[in-house]
């Protein structure tokens, strides 16, 4: 299992390469059999590919990350982040209010994303 400190650097580097729109990066971050299931209670993204074409329209969009309080870890295989994402929409620039849960495998490798969102966590910033 990876040390606190492995599973909050992991996710420090999901957050710079997301920002920094490295498809490549964020996908190296993820164990080949991942799943993503953004936001909870939609269909589950399952898979490096499916995972890799989620991720290239997510940066399509624009979307940029901001912390919005430290990462935590636990005692167990998991660890967690509240950010916001600013991304374009259909009627203009959006944020979002998101906590991702994160779950490593022994490699210290994202074996699961769990995204807690809600329409209620969706603002319009601009048109």
């Amino acid at each position: 299992m990876p040390s606190q400190a492995q599973m909050k650097a992991a996710m420090q580097a999901y957050i710079d390469q997301f920002n920094a729109g490295s498809l490549d990066g964020i996908i190296g971050l993820y164990a080949d059999t991942a799943t993503v299931e953004d936001p909870v209670g939609k269909t589950r993204v399952e898979g490096i590919q499916a995972i890799r074409a989620f991720y290239a329209k997510s940066l399509a969009a624009g979307a940029k990350l901001k912390l919005a309080a430290p990462i935590r870890g636990s005692f167990g295989n998991s660890a967690a982040m509240a950010f916001e994402v600013e991304l374009n929409m259909p009627g203009g620039r959006s944020l979002i209010r998101v906590i991702d849960v994160m779950t490593f495998d022994d490699a210290g490798k994202f074996s699961s994303m769990r995204a807690y969102w809600g329409p209620e966590d969706m603002t319009r910033i601009s048109t």
